[in-house]
């Protein structure tokens, strides 16, 4: 093998790999997808929650399946929620709004608001994603974010979205 094409060789997979990592980076640090979300108060699955990157590179999510689980019967609709989601199925819900990347810190998600489909109330909201990108950590609070609660979500398998 001559010298030229060894060399072109190694090139072109060399930049093939770096293509790759690069891809598996973005998809890593993306909050897009389904996730998991687990209620801090019992320690119990919640919801599956699908994130989604619209058009203006905000986030939004939405409830695609309610969870149960022994002895807990899941409430079907928004009955203490303020309108327009006053009444509306759970199932469906979009809880999640207006969330954008934090050019000064990579992970992190804020500017954004969250429903509590179960008490009514909307707080501000921030999200800060692992560094595997498998998990989130959902900040909903009033004015200051210490004055608040948080939940962790897990991001589902591929498979499942």
């Amino acid at each position: 093998m001559n010298t030229a094409f060894r060399t072109a060789s190694n090139s072109f997979f060399l930049g093939a790999l770096l293509c790759l990592s690069q891809i598996s980076h973005a998809e890593s640090s993306d909050i897009s997808g389904t996730w998991r979300s687990i209620d801090d108060k019992t320690g119990y699955a919640k919801s599956l929650i699908k994130i989604e990157k619209n058009t203006n590179g905000l986030y939004s999510g939405k409830i695609i399946k309610v969870l149960s689980h022994a002895g807990y019967k899941p409430e079907e609709f928004c009955i203490d929620c303020p309108a327009p989601f006053t009444g509306k199925p759970i199932e469906g819900l979009n809880v999640l709004t207006g969330l954008k990347a934090n050019p000064s810190e990579e992970g992190l998600y804020d500017g954004g608001k969250i429903l509590d489909p179960l008490s009514g109330h909307i707080y501000s909201a921030k999200i800060k994603l692992n560094s595997d990108g498998k998990k989130l950590v959902i900040r909903g609070f009033i004015g200051f974010s210490l004055l608040g609660r948080s939940q962790t979500w897990y991001r589902e398998d591929k498979a499942a979205e």
